[in-house]
């Protein structure tokens, strides 16, 4: 996350801090929960004319969109959302569903509906939603593009304010666009419960999601901010292809020292610790690296399943590692591409694990034989079940795994289950698509053999070619050669 965002995009849902105001030199976003005061302004009549004009205009755009417009009840709040897919997908702020994986979705016809966080980030601060029990089409709002956006034109919110007026329009302008932070700025009046609602253009497009207000008062001063449109097809195409969004290092506060070649880190993840997108627990480390510098960092878990992510010095993941160091401990073997201060994640695979870890780092003379000292890169049982994710695009289950691979390795892939027919995907570090495989014929095992075209860390993807399959599996992934 870019420093200081967390501290300047405060969610607009009625689900967290009841009358809250987080003060910024003398001016605060509200976190839109609870909050009672509602801002008055004088009416200011404009030419009859032009009124007609902007009637026919706010009623067309009604018309169009707000049939795909949701409600979104949590355990501790509501917000809002738009169906961005036919069958059954809605997006929405993040913040909106913080804390649960499941929620109740209100259509503007009154229907409810059962829904599944399946991707969630803090940075963009967007989620998406599957509906279950959908039968047949529903309405969708479209997606325009950010660079047909303009300041001075008009903007159209919809959305459920205080979680009590649901359907509700209002209307402004975009009033400044900020490109630093992706963020659309409109005096359209937005309320606590509009998180996560679209704001529109005058064809209905979605041109943002409405995420905050900002204020220098406890009432809603007239500026809007929202997520710019082109920031939300990205993650809406991670969400598609079973993946959270690109989330680089959030914030970080005083990163750890790893001293490389030093004494191991005895430590332990615990409910205190700040969390990834999955809820995950973290520790984050930092160690001055050189470029060509051969290291090896290794994480030993006790009672938890250890996992490795590495960061270089302008926040971009170069590398990660579930089961690289024998058993279920994590080891990451390479070759530093630049100089510079470098972030360690030490992570668990599975969301929610505490318990202790030693973490060490060395130089190393020979990161091949680091890499390369066992045939096995991967190996994985697990079970598509309840704790699985869920692929947008059909509503099957999937499980996600990541492993060390060099340039000009050839390596075979296997996927073996008694319960489901599996399908089995590779990815290339940079998230492009390799190869997949699809079990047939027959029906219980898939596998692939691939020269792997770069050096770094490769996502393979546990998936049922059957919507509805779930059981147990065993990935394999070892050197051929």
């Amino acid at each position: 996350m870019k420093k200081g965002i967390k501290n300047l995009i405060i969610g607009l849902t009625n689900k967290m801090i009841s009358k809250e105001v987080v003060n910024l030199v003398a001016s605060s976003f509200i976190l839109c929960g609870g909050i009672s005061a509602i801002a008055t302004f004088p009416l200011i009549p404009s030419a009859p004319v032009q009124a007609q004009s902007d009637e026919d205009t706010n009623i067309r755009v009604y018309k169009l969109a707000s049939p795909a417009v949701v409600s979104i009840q949590t355990p501790s709040g509501n917000g809002s959302g738009s169906i961005i897919d036919a069958k059954g997908l809605v997006l929405t702020n993040a913040h909106v569903v913080r804390g649960t994986t499941t929620v109740n979705v209100i259509l503007s016809d009154k229907r409810k509906f059962r829904g599944v966080v399946i991707a969630s980030s803090r940075n963009p601060d967007l989620a998406v939603i599957r509906l279950e029990g959908v039968t047949d089409s529903l309405p969708t709002i479209s997606i325009a593009s950010s660079t047909g956006i303009q300041v001075g034109q008009r903007a159209f919110a919809i959305g459920n304010p205080f979680g009590r007026f649901a359907g509700t329009l209002t209307t402004g302008i975009i009033s400044r666009i900020d490109s630093d932070l992706k963020l659309l700025q409109t005096d359209a009046a937005l309320n606590p419960g509009n998180s996560g609602g679209p704001l529109l253009n005058s064809r209905g497009e979605l041109v943002g999601v409405n995420t905050a207000i900002f204020t220098t008062t406890s009432v809603n001063s007239g500026i809007g901010l929202a997520i710019e449109a082109d920031t939300v097809k990205q993650f809406i195409a991670a969400a598609r292809n079973g993946a959270i969004a690109n989330n680089p290092q959030p914030n970080l506060a005083a990163p750890m020292v790893i001293n490389l070649n030093g004494n191991p880190i005895t430590a332990t993840l615990t409910a205190k610790d700040r969390t990834l997108p999955d809820g995950s627990y973290y520790k984050s480390y930092q160690f001055q690296g050189v470029a060509g510098q051969a290291v090896v960092i290794e994480m030993r878990g006790n009672g938890i399943d250890p996992y490795l992510v590495l960061f270089d010095s302008s926040g971009r993941k170069i590398a990660e590692d579930d089961d690289g160091g024998g058993g279920k401990n994590a080891k990451l073997a390479l070759t530093l591409p630049t100089t510079g201060r470098y972030t360690l994640y030490a992570n668990s695979y599975e969301v929610g694990e505490t318990g202790s870890f030693v973490l060490s780092g060395r130089l190393s003379d020979n990161v091949a034989s680091e890499s390369t000292n066992s045939p096995i890169l991967l190996q994985k049982i697990g079970k598509l079940g309840s704790e699985s994710r869920i692929f947008a695009r059909d509503g099957s289950l999937f499980d996600s795994f990541s492993f060390t691979g060099q340039a000009g390795q050839v390596v075979q892939i296997d996927l073996m289950s008694p319960d489901f027919h599996p399908y089995l995907v590779l990815f290339a570090p940079n998230s492009r698509f390799l190869k997949e495989n699809n079990g047939l014929p027959s029906r219980r095992s898939a596998s692939m053999t691939i020269e792997l075209p770069v050096t770094g860390t490769y996502r393979t993807i546990v998936n049922a070619y059957d919507r509805n399959g779930k059981g147990a599996y065993k990935l394999t992934v070892k050197r051929v050669r």
